[in-house]
């Protein structure tokens, strides 16, 4: 299907939302990597220099197909242990053209010309030719600013970035003396540590703003260019912050300035604009997506930057050698709110996030069928029912209340629900629905802004993947505030961790979603939900024998994290025994009729496999799963379970003197190397299908089955660990 085609299918299913007149508005952080590539910045750290050159080299990009915005320096993530906060470039654009940027220019693109080769500085001239583009830029700025009826003041301290201009949009003069405030010397907010309670502007916050103004010579990949800096004080005001860059505009313009390159707080934002980042992750490059107020743009604003990514060099996936295909090792969550904060459907629908939090809890496909591999009370999006038992209990009581209350404001439902939607070391930004940033006064200048995130997805390998994640989540929320789907929290015990381990019942959890739209009248175009059903590659091989069908799925496993959550909750990521992992086999008729599943049997090293008969979507269908260790740690649990290279079970009938063997490798069958990673998504398949071996055999040299121990078993599993 192409773009056009599938662009059809999302307008249709934005019509449907939009008939019930709920607005919901979507974002996405999507991450990318070098899936060839093996330094550490591209495997495990989240900084690197080459991580910045292919920022900006995306960047470049999507400025070549969509031009007009402007490219913005800010300040990323900072996490313990970081002496500084983290690069975060942005690309700041009018959605309705207020404005469009075409120059100057930012040094950092390669879009004035061919970059110069790096060179001594001092044969540059810079304190000649420099300051006196500087000097009139400055003055021209400060004329300008007055020009526009505000109130500008130009002055200059001892410090880096030293050309300072103190301004004002309200007509007043400033509030604070040039000559006595040390406000007004205060260093570039890039050169010191976010302070623990965030980043604030105090000059900004009585209105004063504050510019600083200098030269430098910035560096991208090994080229460098000289230019104007001008750091931007915290403006609230989209309206405000437009004119200045108007006004920087202009007075580039009539100082002869080429290039000027913008960095400070971050921008104001509202729906007239798009703000989307770049900023470096664990072995990814994390961009946080501007959000759109209808799947077909989000499509549209996912395919550019997917685009840009594949244009040099960066992927939405690895590729291992084995075959197996992983997302690139960042995650793709998903961001629901409003065009303003107040306007956020968690607010215009107050019943709306309490049905939320119970519709996710009654249905864990939205927390494992699209997540990461690492999943559980120790991952990034831990469900609200995988902490202490306690805390579920009490978060029922909380939604309660929240369903009696009159009206509630969007502080009261915060604090509700904040103290609940937390992995178990109490980190809300760890939790599956991340509500931090839906009205938190703790959290300046991004925590009440209406936002609820959903964490548990992994990265979407296409945009139409993405987009198809949209639709669902825009389709559950706009049933949500018609309906109470679901009155109370499921108590799903060890269900949870067994029975949704497995493909086939996330599968099952999932088709059911799809009906309650459909009943709602929101139901999914069929190429939607064939996206949805399809996005995790979980197959790994099928065979057929006397008319029984036995397939091998990748089945979900949860890692136990090493040592404690308090200990590692300010790293970047946190260290989990990943050594276990778990397959699904499951058994259906050819024919589909229920009799033909009768007296087939899976043996394994001589055990019998707990075989479950379920109904799916399909018919009738026999499932168990395996678990067992399939490498060994550096540092993990259980040193004395060894590990496994491969799996191999018996499918076997009753009435047959043969049987099906089948192996599973883990490697190369022949235990060969391989002759390098996967060069695309089919030589990763065939390489999955080269490791699932299936032959029949004489029964005879099968050896005698028993049964497993009860401590192997559980309802849906045997674990080959505990079979001695």
């Amino acid at each position: 299907m192409d773009q056009t085609e599938f662009k059809n299918i999302l307008l249709e299913q934005d019509r449907l939302i939009s008939a019930c007149g709920v607005e919901v508005w979507v974002g996405m952080e999507p991450t990318f990597t070098r899936r060839f590539a093996n330094p550490a910045q591209w495997l495990s750290e989240a900084l690197g220099d080459e991580k910045l050159t292919y920022a900006y080299m995306l960047l470049n990009e999507v400025y070549q197909r969509q031009p007009g915005g402007i490219v913005l320096h800010t300040l990323g993530r900072q996490y313990g242990g970081e002496a500084l906060a983290r690069w975060s470039i942005g690309y700041y654009q009018a959605r309705h053209g207020q404005f469009v940027w075409d120059t100057p220019g930012d040094p950092c693109l390669d879009i004035m010309g061919p970059l110069l080769p790096a060179q001594d500085a001092a044969t540059r001239d810079l304190s000649a030719v420099g300051t006196s583009e500087l000097e009139r830029f400055w003055e021209a700025l400060t004329q300008g600013l007055n020009q526009t009826a505000w109130t500008a003041t130009a002055f200059k301290v001892d410090i880096e970035l030293g050309h300072r201009i103190l301004f004002r949009s309200d007509n007043r003069a400033p509030l604070v003396d040039v000559d006595e405030n040390s406000h007004l010397a205060r260093p570039s907010v890039h050169a010191q540590k976010i302070p623990h309670d965030g980043l604030t502007d105090d000059l900004a916050l009585q209105g004063d703003f504050l510019l600083c103004l200098g030269w430098r010579t910035v560096t991208v990949s090994q080229h460098q260019r000289d230019c104007v800096v001008i750091e931007l004080p915290a403006i609230g005001d989209v309206d405000v912050f437009i004119r200045l860059l108007r006004c920087i505009a202009e007075s580039a313009k009539q100082a002869g300035v080429d290039n000027v390159y913008l960095q400070g707080f971050p921008p104001p934002v509202d729906d007239s604009v798009s703000w989307t980042t770049i900023t470096p992750d664990p072995a990814v490059i994390e961009i946080n997506q501007a959000p759109a107020s209808n799947a077909a743009d989000f499509f549209d604003i996912a395919a550019l930057y997917y685009g840009a990514a594949d244009k040099v060099g960066l992927c939405p996936y690895r590729l291992h050698y084995n075959g197996v295909v992983s997302d690139s090792g960042g995650g793709g969550q998903f961001t629901l709110g409003g065009a303003q904060p107040l306007s956020s459907p968690f607010f215009r629908y107050p019943r709306l996030l309490p049905r939320l939090v119970r519709y996710v809890n009654a249905h864990p496909a939205f927390s494992y069928w699209f997540a990461p591999p690492s999943i559980g009370s120790s991952s990034q999006s831990p469900r609200c029912d995988e902490g202490v038992s306690e805390s579920f209990n009490e978060l029922s009581l909380a939604l309660d209340q929240l369903e009696v209350s009159d009206s509630p404001d969007p502080g009261f439902i915060w604090r509700s629900l904040n103290p609940f939607l937390v992995d178990p070391s109490g980190n809300p930004h760890r939790s599956e629905l991340n509500i931090e940033k839906l009205w938190n006064p703790y959290l300046p200048g991004r925590g009440c802004l209406g936002l609820v995130e959903f964490r548990a997805f992994r990265m979407s390998r296409s945009p139409q993947c993405a987009a198809a994640i949209a639709v669902l989540l825009r389709s559950v929320v706009t049933m949500l505030c018609r309906e109470n789907k679901t009155p109370e929290l499921v108590a799903h015990g060890s269900r949870l961790h067994d029975e949704y381990a497995l493909p086939l019942f996330l599968r099952q959890d999932l088709l059911q979603v799809f009906n309650d739209l459909e009943d709602c009248g929101l139901q999914l175009h069929d190429e939607i939900k064939r996206i949805l059903l399809q996005e995790p590659v979980r197959h790994i091989g099928r065979a057929e024998f006397h008319g029984c069908i036995v397939e091998l799925e990748q089945a979900l496993e949860f890692w136990p994290l090493i040592g404690d959550v308090a200990s590692q909750e300010h790293g970047g990521s946190r260290l989990v025994d990943a050594s276990t992992t778990r397959l699904q086999i499951t058994l259906r008729s050819a024919s589909h009729h229920p009799s033909q599943l009768d007296g087939w049997e899976v043996w394994v090293e001589g055990y019998r496999a707990p075989l479950s008969q379920v109904q799916d979507q399909h018919g009738p269908v026999k499932v168990c799963a395996l678990r067992y260790r399939h490498f060994m740690p550096d540092f993990g649990l259980h040193p004395g379970i060894a590990a496994r290279n491969n799996i191999t079970f018996v499918l076997t009938h009753r009435g047959l003197s043969d049987a099906l063997q089948v192996r599973y490798f883990e490697w190369h069958p022949q235990g060969l190397a391989y002759p390098g990673l996967p060069q695309d998504l089919e030589d990763a398949a065939q390489r999955r299908a080269q490791r699932f071996v299936a032959q029949v055999i004489s029964l005879k040299d099968c050896e005698p089955v028993k049964e497993p121990d009860k401590a192997a078993l559980t309802p849906y599993c045997l674990d080959l660990r505990r079979l001695l």
